[in-house]
């Protein structure tokens, strides 16, 4: 990303200022401010990343065939507090710095080599089109009424029957097009202006009746839910500002994006692709490229976090739909391969600077003791939907309308 200025200037004075600015006055005189709750953002390294080229670093055995080649100059796995790293790309920097904020989890059965039904689990933890992604349950539950409640750009998501989703794309323009096109339905051709002209006048007349309403019964809680109603129909509440600040800046990255929707709280959740890991042949380089693109958006991420208030409310989750082979090709690339890995990152928790589950020195996954996650050869394999529930369980999702219509 290395592209600061947006963030700098437009939410500190485009965003920010302009939420406060175009907010209607009975916004105002309810302080409705959108959402400022638990924030999600999923990263999809998509195409099957090397984790032992990252978190889950293999040095080379005896009598195998290679595993990486970057070991064959060094036996040593590096460490940045807990966590060991492979001696590779720029994962030194990224694990010194975020060590503390970081759980890897490895040795996790995607069960499959297939990319859709991959990317179809890692993100749902079920192999089937039907389930809502992580993001969108934890939306719907947490900002049912927020108007872009899941953000995608790109990526694999699904809201199932919990709540629409819009995919914005890649970035540049066509984020703000779509952005533009929500905001104002009519300048996107969704109406023709006439029929959006009746709308707009029908709008006005319901929202008189129901004013008049809630004045007589003085109730907060029915004013906070007609605001929030004139908002979304509006473009207002935060989403109008967004498209201004966007509009006037051109290309933009999802990253960018997704940091100014959660600042002014038109989103919940976030989905983001990363791809370009598919790489059957010259594997090192390629996933050298990538991670090393990765790691430097991730910390242009959390550094935007940082700046704008955000990071103690972010959560970041970051996998792909499988790994890679234990061997080269002859290509000297690596295959698919089911086993994966998986991080989650979040500041200032006692479960992070740790590395849970495992797989042995080929990369093979390990069973482990349910209870403490340790290797132990009487216990599971772990799978996505396991993580899953425990996501569930940590994002308040327990029992929601969305865990209870697609339970594990």
């Amino acid at each position: 990303m290395r592209r600061r200025g947006f963030l700098k200037g437009a939410l500190r004075t485009g965003v920010a200022g302009a939420v406060c600015l175009r907010l209607p006055l009975a916004l105002a005189n309810t302080g409705y401010q959108g959402y400022q709750g638990k924030l999600l953002l999923s990263v999809q390294a998509r195409g099957g990343w090397d984790p032992t080229c990252f978190c889950d670093p293999k040095t080379n055995t005896p009598d195998e065939p290679i595993i990486n080649h970057w070991a064959e100059a060094t036996g040593e796995v590096p460490w940045a507090g807990n966590l060991p790293y492979a001696p590779f790309a720029d994962n030194a920097a990224f694990f010194e710095k975020y060590h503390d904020r970081m759980l890897v989890i490895n040795g996790i059965d995607m069960e499959t080599n297939s990319h859709d039904i991959g990317t179809v689990h890692a993100w749902t933890g079920r192999g089937s089109e039907a389930f809502p992604t992580l993001s969108a349950v934890h939306a719907a539950h947490h900002a049912p009424g927020v108007t872009l409640a899941c953000a995608s750009f790109g990526a694999y998501t699904r809201g199932a029957a919990l709540l629409p989703i819009v995919d914005f794309g890649y970035g540049g323009n066509s984020v703000n097009s779509r952005l533009g096109d929500i905001a104002e339905p009519a300048r996107g051709g969704y109406f023709h202006p006439s029929d959006w002209k009746n709308i707009q006048q029908h709008h006005a007349m319901a929202m008189a009746r129901l004013k008049s309403q809630a004045e007589r019964d003085a109730m907060p809680a029915r004013q906070s839910a007609l605001a929030r109603f004139d908002a979304s129909f509006n473009g207002t509440g935060g989403l109008a500002a967004l498209v201004d600040a966007l509009r006037s800046l051109g290309s933009t990255t999802p990253w960018e994006v997704a940091i100014a929707a959660f600042k002014a709280g038109v989103s919940a959740s976030a989905d983001i692709t990363y791809g370009g890991f598919d790489t059957h042949s010259n594997n090192d380089e390629g996933q050298a490229a990538r991670l090393t693109g990765l790691t430097g958006e991730l910390d242009d991420l959390w550094n935007l976090a940082e700046e704008h208030g955000l990071a103690d409310r972010l959560v970041v989750v970051i996998g792909s739909e499988f790994g890679r082979t234990n061997y080269y090709n002859q290509d000297d690339g690596k295959d698919h391969w089911p086993i994966g890995s998986l991080i989650v990152m979040e500041k200032h928790q006692p479960w992070t600077n740790r590395v849970i589950a495992a797989t042995d020195p080929l990369h093979f996954a390990l069973p482990v003791d349910p209870q403490t996650l340790e290797p132990n050869p009487n216990g599971n394999i772990i799978y996505p939907n396991e993580i899953h529930k425990a996501l569930r369980r940590y994002l308040g999702l327990d029992g929601s309308i969305g865990d209870r219509l697609y339970p594990f």
